[in-house]
């Protein structure tokens, strides 16, 4: 039998080591003598004073230089290797390899002629679909988790009206027992819904220190988008337009991948939608403070969300 309560101490002890291992190694924010970060004026920038490969913007550099870091001694980033050098567990296994995946992708699409910008722009989807479509055997049977879900619902409704004026201790118990039955006789992992989510956060979280420490990435433009930008920055500038553009898609995109549950008129969905509406929220917050290349890849894994659901929900049709 499933044992709930085991299962939330599980999870919540292993997302605390999750994030034990991520504070092995972060970003460090480049400030001057004043202590205030330093930033590059053309895109509003505060440069990361531990990037992993050498920048080639003279502007650039020449901060560095002037705020004591030695650049030259930083390999090209197309010569970046992600295990010369112990960081902590966080950068070593997840951040450097990371990086370097982009870089190369990123290689091997300008061989095609296409500029810098848009073939790491490119490199940084490539990579989340890559990842996503690794992890898709697990967000799957998330996906079909939540299907079964729906179809359980009748029961644990019928389970909810039964025990609704019974609020002792024993009754509550045996509440929970007879719910974990219909788990167990379904197949169902309540805790499965949660997936999602733990696998999301630390590639987010990833995906961000790669960007913020690769200068490749962040000195470069993708479709006139200053990829090392953010929205609140790049609105200020010339190509204005094209930031509120990336703005809506990012968060149309975001709507899209939660639309599943905001149609869904099970118990349990109905409980989650006000966190949906929380988190979209914060979306549309932190897409205004977060760098630009950052919204590609929410983008590409939001729309990788959205065909997976429509998978799922044809492959039950089919049934």
């Amino acid at each position: 039998m499933i044992n709930l309560k085991q299962g939330k101490k599980t999870f919540k002890i292993v997302l605390i080591i999750l994030s034990l291992v991520m504070l092995t190694g972060c970003t460090k924010t480049l400030t001057g003598e004043d202590k205030k970060a330093v930033k590059y004026e053309e895109t509003g920038k505060a440069l990361t004073e531990n990037i992993l490969c050498k920048p080639t913007n003279k502007d650039v550099i020449e901060l560095y230089k002037e705020n004591k870091v030695d650049v030259d001694k930083l390999p090209s980033c197309e010569n970046f290797k992600p295990f010369s050098e112990y960081e902590g567990l966080w950068t070593t296994v997840f951040v450097k390899p990371l990086a370097w995946v982009i870089i190369n992708i990123g290689v091997l699409l300008g061989k095609t002629g296409l500029s810098k910008g848009l073939a790491n722009g490119f490199a940084i989807i490539l990579s989340c679909l890559v990842i996503r479509l690794i992890l898709y055997p697990f967000t799957r049977k998330t996906a079909m988790q939540s299907e079964k879900m729906k179809e359980v619902q009748p029961q644990l409704e019928k389970l909810e009206k039964k025990y609704k004026d019974k609020t002792s201790e024993e009754d509550q118990k045996m509440k929970a027992q007879e719910m974990m039955v219909i788990y167990q006789k379904n197949k169902i992992n309540p805790l499965s819904s949660c997936l999602l989510s733990f696998i999301q956060i630390p590639l987010l979280f990833a995906f961000l220190e790669a960007i913020n420490r690769t200068p490749v990435i962040f000195e470069n433009k993708f479709f006139k988008l200053d990829m090392g930008t953010t929205i609140s920055h790049g609105i200020m500038s010339k190509t204005w337009y094209l930031y509120v553009l990336l703005f809506v898609i990012i968060l149309a995109t975001s709507y899209l991948s939660f639309r599943k549950t905001l149609k869904d008129q099970t118990g349990m969905a109905k409980q989650m939608k006000s966190t949906i509406y929380i988190m979209l929220a914060m979306i549309v917050i932190a897409s205004f403070s977060l760098p630009v290349a950052l919204g590609l890849y929410w983008i590409a894994s939001s729309l990788f969300t959205v065909a997976q659901n429509l998978i799922v929900e044809r492959k039950k049709a089919k049934k």
